[in-house]
């Protein structure tokens, strides 16, 4: 137990700790569950998760009522606890729109010279279909798929302008193929660049028309439907005798509101009070499961408990900690909890293009992601080449804390979480992570399984690395960070692309996406040190816009593109830099 801890016990031995409920307005508007029939008792921060990882919150997928709980409870936690609001007004809320699916439009129609086609039950649109109308021939592909090299390679010859494309559904070679070739959403793109009218995919049997609910990709350019059962049969002959058909999609796209949830601790050095550090945890997981979880199959309420109720749970404890503890930060500590992190780092990525704090002010990120199931083993802390001092930082809060952790860290500030978008700042951040297990993105992933001790003792250390960044009131002693730009870190010992590529071969470019749905394009949070883009010109807030003559879209498409390719190709890239329109080459290395 860390100094700030010990004295925390103390100041409050025998006392019985209420976790406050969400407000009743919030209760009856989204019908939350009660805070007291399920955390009555509890420890706290155990407290914490058992809440936010209630069945009833569904899994606190962005922008759902189980989400708009999530978000209730860790305000009135804040402010519980004394710590002001830190959004727009004062409140403790930072709102903004996200994708929420589609839903179907007027006048969505499927006709053959044969039939004419029941809507929802013998086809639908997909729900990335323009909402556009074609007639135009029906034109047989067989399953869509370019073999380079295979003699009986016939779909690339076919010309499929203007004409409505009909493909099977997958790989009919290798059935249980995840290839990105094999999908569908694929399909439809290299079809619409290749100026067909449109596109309808017939499903095998017993397969089942898709829920439009969850779609997030953008609108492609052609209308693209998909088809079941006995209708399927009869759309497969119609291709095949080159019959005319009529293919009407019309969906509209949902958007809710999101929220990260903010909270400020002003700093007590009024010299100081100005600059702020920032403490994060993402409070969103994965709603019933599908894109994301690694049981896809299951229609089940994925908990997220570890991930990421328990760096949630950190989050709000180390506020009380710091609210309450005898040692006051001098420099003002912001606490952000993000949504739709699962969604591709929204609430993070819409939090530094719209800081409650300026980004300028702001002299470090700790990001706390899955630190609930540490069970004796090694933390994982990432980032400590992204500032010279960190690793002293480290070492010293290790000492201080009563249970030392054993403790492996990397140098890299970018990865699949919040911190990312920070770094792509150019600030220094620090990502502790107490690693994967066999629950991690599956329904399996439950409060109970979590290793409360161990988070007490991540909890010990990111406290005191905060007290450290921070500083204390009324001591001369405060760290001054000297952050490294994200193009340096290859110099600090390690291949800079080894955590966010696959493994395996394949082009490499070396570019950090901006996962947040855009107009057109898509933004680049970074790039890396050495990389083909980074030689090529590229830089972090580019936004590219067509690769290899092919235009970009979004993170789909630019993917796409990517993979026409192979290692020693050289590709135009289009980008938009400041307004202006440039065109880069660059010549593809080997995926690392």
């Amino acid at each position: 137990m860390s100094k700030v801890l010990t004295v925390f016990a103390a100041l409050t031995a025998g006392l019985t700790f209420a976790i406050p409920a969400v407000s009743a307005t919030a209760q009856q508007a989204i019908n939350c569950p009660d805070v007291e029939q399920l955390t009555a008792g509890m420890d706290p921060a155990l407290a914490h998760i058992r809440y936010l990882a209630d069945d009833a919150l569904e899994g606190r997928r962005a922008g759902t009522n189980g989400a708009r709980c999530a978000a209730q409870y860790i305000a009135d936690q804040f402010e519980a606890i004394g710590v002001e609001g830190a959004g727009p007004n004062g409140s403790y809320f930072q709102g903004f729109s996200i994708p929420a699916g589609v839903v179907l439009g007027d006048g969505s129609t499927l006709i053959t010279a044969q039939a004419t086609y029941t809507l929802t039950e013998d086809w639908i649109p997909f729900g990335y279909s323009a909402s556009a109308a074609v007639t135009s021939t029906l034109l047989y592909g067989g399953d869509g798929i370019n073999r380079p090299g295979d003699p009986d390679n016939e779909y690339p010859t076919l010309d499929v302008t203007g004409r409505i494309v009909v493909v099977e559904d997958g790989d009919l070679r290798a059935p249980m193929s995840q290839a990105l070739q094999a999908d569908a959403h694929f399909k439809a793109s290299v079809a619409a660049g290749r100026d067909a009218g449109g596109m309808i995919v017939l499903l095998g049997e017993d397969r089942e028309l898709p829920d439009l609910s969850g779609e997030m990709r953008a609108a492609l350019g052609i209308p693209v439907a998909v088809v079941r059962g006995e209708a399927a049969d009869r759309i497969r002959q119609a291709a095949r005798r080159g019959e005319r058909a009529f293919l009407g999609a019309s969906v509209q796209p949902r958007a809710v509101e999101a929220r990260n949830v903010a909270a400020l601790l002003p700093g007590s050095d009024p010299t100081l009070a100005d600059e702020v550090l920032i403490i994060g945890a993402h409070y969103d997981h994965l709603g019933f499961g599908g894109e994301g979880s690694l049981d896809p199959d299951a229609r089940a309420v994925h908990n997220g408990a570890d991930d990421n109720a328990s760096g949630t749970s950190g989050l709000i404890e180390i506020a009380r900690l710091l609210s309450e503890g005898d040692r006051r930060p001098a420099r003002s500590v912001l606490f952000l909890a993000f949504t739709a992190e699962e969604q591709g780092l929204w609430g993070s990525s819409h939090y530094v293009r719209n800081p409650l704090r300026p980004i300028a002010q702001t002299v470090a990120m700790l990001n706390m992601d899955m630190i609930g199931r540490l069970e004796g083993a090694t933390l994982v802390v990432h980032g400590v080449g992204t500032a010279e001092e960190w690793t002293g930082v480290l070492l010293a809060a290790n000492e201080l804390i009563t249970r030392p952790l054993s403790i492996a860290v990397t140098p890299d500030g970018f990865g699949p979480s919040d911190h990312s978008s920070f770094y792509g700042e150019g600030l220094p951040v620090l990502h502790f992570f107490s690693n994967t297990h066999v629950d991690y993105h599956r329904p399996s992933d439950d409060w109970e399984k979590v290793d409360i001790e161990g988070l007490d003792r991540i909890v010990d250390l990111v406290t005191e690395v905060a007290l450290d960044v921070a500083g204390v009131s009324g001591s001369d002693e405060r760290i001054a960070l000297t952050p490294i730009e994200p193009d340096l870190v290859a110099a600090h010992g390690q291949d800079p692309s080894a955590s966010t590529t696959s493994g395996g071969y394949g082009p490499y470019l070396g570019t950090i996406p901006d996962m947040v749905p855009a107009d057109s394009g898509l933004r680049l949070t970074g790039v890396r040190e050495g990389s083909p883009a980074a030689i090529a010109g590229i830089r972090g807030g580019d936004i590219v816009v067509e690769f290899g003559g092919n235009v970009v879209g979004d993170i789909y498409t630019y993917t796409y593109a990517l993979q026409e390719h192979k290692p020693g190709d050289s590709v135009e890239i289009v980008v938009l830099r400041e307004g202006q329109r440039l065109t880069l080459t660059a010549v593809l290395g080997d995926e690392r």
